[in-house]
């Protein structure tokens, strides 16, 4: 007789996002006439840029012709877009301080977008590995711990085996090392939700106690193609001693608009080691892993990707990242205007923001959409530190984000 996996048993009913969109929908159903500004999910908005497009163009003609048709390759991906992404390390270190070694194409892995490998990650390291995650963070790093068994029941909406890294106003939104030995490390940086970006000096305190503990980092970079400030890091390789005990997983998705397009990569170094392995182990181990379960990212998107790691493609990412950079400012400086607390939006899409009058963050979702028409996303849903909070999303048109932020200031709070 078959049974279904018990352990997602213990995961939560409903995916945060899925939530929102049930709760939206219902709100359109009732409210027809009602035009929602959605500032909730972390999704793009701008059309692909002309470069990337050019890419695909050219990728679907060579799809055409029985002479250049590609089929099945190389599931780590295509070698010119590994060797693409290992030399856009070699530019963030012409722009950045801290520059140490960076990755080589044997050690990059396309993946479909980020977060398939965030969460699929985890099946290569032991069942009782203990996961720490930051609080809060994007689910699907705990919730992947659930599914593969990791984390145990949930107990007052915490998991007994996760290890919460608080993120508070207090330690501006970045935690402290754990305080007892864990073997795989999530940081997601610039962190989603709150915005905040790591200096050298924090993520040096993980590197040290990773390397001392022979744990794992899993670092997302997702969201780095958005630090302009030349004194943070924009890789976790920027730190001394990273390719010892770091996975960075990074995607095309919120720098070049890929998020219906899904390319990313994962690096894993051949120096990095966990306990009871040797260099290149780990490498080769999630190399097996991916040849079992997945035959690559699609050929045109890799040609797409190869485009926009150009310079023209490189410059043409730039300027989307700028408009929407354009948007966190005007939400997070209007918002200051209001008096209200907003957090992040100067290195990141994202705006924090403190609930008004000590609202919960479901109450002042609704109270946004039903009254200013305005989506955001409840901060809660990362994490027990992110209630009282709401996230702003800088992923709009201009026009819609003005708007937004002058509903918002008719509210009644």
């Amino acid at each position: 007789m078959a049974h279904v996996n018990e352990t997602f048993g213990n995961i939560k009913a409903s995916y945060l996002f899925t939530e929102i969109a049930d709760r939206t929908s219902a709100f359109t159903e009732q409210n027809p006439e009602v035009e929602l500004i959605r500032l909730g999910i972390g999704d793009t908005t701008l059309p692909l840029t002309q470069t990337v497009i050019d890419g695909m163009h050219k990728a679907v003609d060579l799809m055409s012709d029985p002479k250049t048709y590609m089929g099945y390759g190389d599931e780590r991906g295509m070698r010119g877009l590994r060797e693409a992404v290992a030399s856009h390390y070699e530019r963030i270190a012409t722009r950045f301080p801290f520059a140490t070694r960076f990755p080589y194409p044997d050690e990059v892995f396309v993946n479909d977008g980020a977060k398939s490998d965030t969460a699929g990650i985890q099946t290569i390291f032991s069942p009782d590995s203990v996961v720490a995650a930051q609080d809060p963070t994007y689910p699907p790093y705990v919730e992947a711990a659930v599914m593969g068994g990791k984390a145990g029941r949930s107990i007052d909406d915490r998991y007994e085996g996760i290890v919460y890294m608080p993120c508070t106003k207090e330690n501006g939104f970045f935690p402290e090392v754990p305080s007892k030995k864990v073997d795989i490390i999530y940081l997601c940086n610039p962190n989603n939700p709150t915005g905040a970006v790591a200096t050298h000096d924090q993520l040096k305190t993980f590197v040290d106690y990773a390397r001392e503990h022979k744990a794992v980092i899993i670092h997302d970079a997702a969201y780095s193609g958005y630090i302009s400030d030349k004194d943070l890091p924009r890789t976790i390789y920027q730190v001394d001693g990273a390719n010892e005990c770091a996975i960075e997983i990074c995607s095309f998705s919120k720098t070049d608009g890929f998020t219906g397009v899904r390319l990313g990569w994962t690096i894993i170094p051949d120096e990095l080691v966990v306990e009871g392995t040797e260099k290149e182990e780990v490498k080769q181990i999630w190399g097996r892993k991916q040849a079992t379960t997945f035959n690559g990212a699609s050929n045109i998107a890799q040609l797409a990707g190869i485009a926009a790691l150009t310079p023209a493609g490189q410059k043409e990412s730039q300027e989307l990242i700028d408009y929407y950079m354009g948007n966190a400012r005007i939400i997070r400086e209007n918002l200051g205007k209001l008096g209200m607390e907003a957090y992040g939006g100067e290195n990141a899409p994202f705006v924090w923001v403190k609930t008004p009058n000590d609202l919960s963050s479901w109450d002042f979702f609704d109270k946004l959409m039903q009254e200013a028409h305005v989506v955001g996303t409840p901060g809660v849903g990362f994490g027990r530190q992110g209630e009282g909070f709401v996230r702003l999303s800088a992923f709009g048109a201009r026009k819609n984000v003005k708007e937004a932020v002058e509903r918002i200031g008719q509210l009644k709070l």
